[in-house]
């Protein structure tokens, strides 16, 4: 079951980093693709978080196991949205406005 949830952080987070450089391209910005890098960075954050809940403590992992506590595996949570905030940040300031000239 780590094996698999682990993939699936994995997954998510690549496909994040894939939707959200293909999201802007001659055209113009793909808000779908846009929207779909935020969701699957925040579905992996919400998975780290899951894995943290299910085998901190358990000597699993020991990058798992610093998460021992409920506060702490939902600081994995907190971060996703906020790198998510950041990414729409940096694209609204620096990405946007030079598609606009």
């Amino acid at each position: 079951m780590l094996s698999t949830l682990t993939t699936l952080c994995l997954l998510s987070f690549l496909a994040h980093v894939f939707l959200l450089f293909t999201s802007f391209g001659k055209g113009g910005m793909n808000k779908p693709k846009y929207l779909w890098s935020h969701i699957t960075l925040w579905i992996a954050g919400g998975l780290a978080c899951l894995i943290t809940l299910l085998y901190a403590g358990k000597n699993v992992a020991a990058v798992v196991d610093v998460f021992d506590t409920p506060v702490k595996s939902a600081l994995l949570i907190v971060l996703a949205f906020v790198l998510s905030l950041i990414a729409h940040t940096i694209v609204r300031k620096v990405v946007l406005p030079k598609y606009a000239k």
